[in-house]
């Protein structure tokens, strides 16, 4: 193995120590040679200095002087679909659409989840929500991106660049399994049911390949509460994901800025849980693109007051995400000077951003000060004082994990800019599972967010599509629904065709 030496194992040996985590190397000499590589390369991969010194920020964050100033963004960086004029969302439509097919956009997708609370082992973008074509996350989201290719292919001057890139972030659990669904390779984590039923379809779901891009976010290692790095056996470092705010220094460390560089302005981020999320949505594209912003959010409507969300504001003069529990009751309850009938802070942060390429590709050594946030866990990990492996029944240590939107405080309110978009049009997370059945085959209360949410909203958004096309449904779905394919339409165009018919399919 190149620069497995013992030059360099010493080398390495003596930056652990220096940083005050020589432990890690304890068990080191009685390893067996195959042992030792992968310690090395995985103590490799990681600056202990700059570990230390987040663990460091996290615990002591700086003190802000004085009390936080919150607002709603201002009116310049601000627009709404839901009371837009028609003319400018149809402008910033056809300009995204001819970004996309100048091949200048590019899509991001964070999936680093497994989908464990759904019960599945495997990742959360293979999850079957049970639609009648029994489609997965991910092969919602690759339709919609074929869909909106095809769409900006026939206004192009030249339709072979109407081509989205996707860039798919895992994280270490998730990144062979991912790879292997998309080649339609059989998964240990499905059953043979699902093995056989998704073996039907074809490899990366219709898209080229060279076009489809997996790669995988960092990890930091697992610390104990005095600041020592956390073994999980002899010859493994504990580690955890670095959150979704490893995104920036993946894009550098595994390539991906690279492989934008020739071509890509425009870059589209969203997460793998919304199964309403419009893929290189062009109104959002050309929205932001029009602004010439360096970041763009979308949110939607808080439901409430009480909805446990955080929210896009601005802060101190710059803007920012605040979560539900940083804000007081007063400030959740007020309400909108200028429309009494809506709160002052509704802006809910759903995770869908947008990037000039510009931007990411000069953030440089900043990605390493991304301030970090602590979560205290009960971590499993191997004593090496005691030479023995301990699970523990309390918390023991921390993890460290970074957050995608820490950075818009870096930016000044003209570099910034907010779409709000119709929620049951474009946010229907996918965080929770089904009820369980009871004893005397009931079930217990439905949960927001579950598989049944996210089947139900996709159904009632193709409802409405083909009842605004002029068409009645009548299929005898129990959800009185209809789900039409991200091949058949992207956001609800291309259905004029059905107008009169009576659809007694449950999909189209």
């Amino acid at each position: 193995m190149p620069g497995f030496t013992s030059a360099e194992v010493q080398n390495l040996k003596s930056l652990y120590e220096k940083a005050g985590q020589g432990h890690v190397f304890t068990y080191y000499d009685s390893l067996s040679e195959p042992e030792q590589k992968a310690l090395f390369q995985q103590l490799q991969k990681i600056d202990p200095a700059r570990v230390y010194k987040l663990r460091d920020l996290a615990l002591n964050p700086p003190k802000e002087e004085g009390q936080a100033v919150v607002e709603p963004l201002p009116d310049s960086a601000t627009a709404s679909i839901i009371d837009s004029k028609p003319e400018d969302i149809q402008r910033w439509y056809d300009l995204g659409l001819d970004l996309i097919g100048k091949g200048e956009v590019a899509v991001v997708l964070l999936a680093g989840g497994q989908g464990t609370r759904l019960g599945s082992k495997a990742p959360k973008g293979c999850f079957d929500i049970k639609l009648p074509s029994h489609k997965s996350l991910f092969q919602i989201q690759a339709e919609r991106i074929l869909k909106i290719q095809e769409l900006a292919a026939k206004r192009a001057a030249d339709p072979s660049k109407a081509v989205i890139p996707w860039f798919i972030m895992t994280s270490g659990p998730t990144r062979g399994p991912t790879e292997k669904f998309f080649k339609k390779e059989k998964l240990d984590e499905l059953s043979e049911e699902e093995n056989a039923s998704r073996a039907k379809g074809v490899p990366y779901f219709g898209l080229d390949p060279k076009n489809v891009t997996i790669f995988e976010q960092g990890v930091l290692p697992c610390i104990t509460n005095d600041g020592k790095f956390m073994l999980s056996s002899k010859g493994k470092l504990a580690v955890a994901p670095d959150g979704n705010g490893g995104l920036y220094k993946a894009l550098q460390d595994e390539g991906v800025l690279e492989k934008m560089r020739p071509n890509i302005k425009h870059i589209h981020t969203y997460c793998v849980d919304n199964c309403l999320a419009k893929v290189a949505d062009p109104v959002f594209i050309g929205f932001a693109a029009e602004k010439k912003v360096k970041i763009a959010t979308k949110v939607v409507r808080k439901r409430d007051a009480k909805e446990s969300v955080g929210l896009i504001l601005q802060k101190n003069g710059k803007p920012d995400v605040v979560e539900y529990s940083e804000i007081d009751d007063a400030t959740r309850q007020a309400t909108d000077s200028k429309q009494p009938d809506l709160l002052k802070f509704r802006a809910a942060n759903i995770v869908n951003h947008y990037y000039s390429f510009e931007y990411l590709d000069g953030m440089g050594d900043a990605v390493n000060s991304l301030p970090p946030h602590v979560a205290k866990k009960k971590i499993p990990f191997f004593d090496t004082e005691k030479g023995e492996a301990v699970n523990p029944t309390s918390p023991n240590g921390i993890k460290l994990e970074q957050f995608v939107f820490d950075n818009f405080k870096w930016l000044n309110l003209n570099e910034f800019a907010c779409l709000e978009v119709k929620r049951e049009e474009e946010f229907s997370p996918l965080k929770n599972a089904d009820p369980a059945q009871k004893a005397d085959g009931s079930f217990e209360k439905q949960p927001e967010d579950s598989p049944t949410t996210s089947r139900r909203h996709i159904k009632e958004q193709g409802l409405r599509w083909v009842e605004a096309a002029g068409a009645t449904v009548k299929n005898g779905d129990a959800d009185k629904g209809l789900e039409v394919s991200p091949l058949t339409s992207y956001g609800g165009e291309g259905l004029e065709s059905l107008k009169g018919q009576t659809i007694d399919k449950l999909s189209i």
